[in-house]
């Protein structure tokens, strides 16, 4: 498992969270998914992921990192396959999904995702902010596994070239888990992750927690 201090680094693993029987059950539920490429980011209305997000934020390794007051506000379902294979490039998580837009100066890059609204604020909220990944397949060195940049969210927002001399001072550090456990994350680590390779699959289910309040006369999407 991998070892770091998730203040300082701002990601940690945990171990495999449910047994074998409740993850047969996320697989037959990811598997009814319409998906396209490299997956889909409105999950969470559904009462099965509901539940789960409830069983994260209720459980002992999570709990060490997310806080009992955090809300679910998104999930989103990523897979790499040999039929989806994709690479990400070195960036922090931005976004996030509001019901609504509102006209501030502190919000920029308003976008639609999959009919969906959402906002980059400043980087206060973002701080604010826990990602909860649940591999429900082993990622190992040939999966396509994130690789982050330690520390890097206590940076604030960065540019693509401050993003690169960053990593290239601190260095990166591939994220093996295995499945049923959980990676946890900080939005504005910075992270990135190869194609895969070879005939296996990477399904990740990727939660974000966060405070039920937002600035700004935002308003969540879906909050649970």
């Amino acid at each position: 498992m991998l070892t770091s201090d998730f203040a300082r680094d701002g990601y940690a693993a945990t171990e495999p969270l449910f047994d074998a029987g409740r993850m047969a059950d996320l697989a037959a539920a990811v598997a009814d998914l319409h998906v396209a490429m490299a997956g889909t980011r409105n999950l969470l209305p559904l009462p099965w992921c509901a539940s789960l997000a409830s069983q994260l934020r209720k459980h002992p390794e999570i709990a060490r990192h997310v806080d009992e007051s955090l809300l679910a506000v998104q999930c989103t379902y990523f897979e790499k396959s040999p039929e989806r294979n994709w690479l990400v490039t070195l960036h922090q998580d931005l976004s996030i999904p509001v019901s609504e837009r509102v006209e501030h100066p502190a919000l920029a890059g308003w976008s639609v995702k999959e009919d969906g609204v959402f906002v980059q604020p400043p980087s206060a909220v973002l701080d604010e902010i826990v990602a909860v990944r649940l591999h429900l397949d082993d990622c190992g060195a040939n999966d396509g596994p994130l690789r982050v940049v330690p520390g890097s969210h206590r940076h604030g927002r960065l540019s693509s070239d401050e993003a690169a001399k960053l990593r290239d001072r601190r260095g990166e550090v591939s994220c093996t888990v295995d499945a049923g456990a959980a990676l946890i994350m900080r939005p504005l680590l910075l992270h990135s992750s190869s194609k895969a390779h070879g005939n296996s699959r990477r399904r990740v289910l990727h939660f974000v927690f966060a405070p039920a309040a937002l600035p700004y006369g935002l308003r969540w999407r879906t909050a649970v």
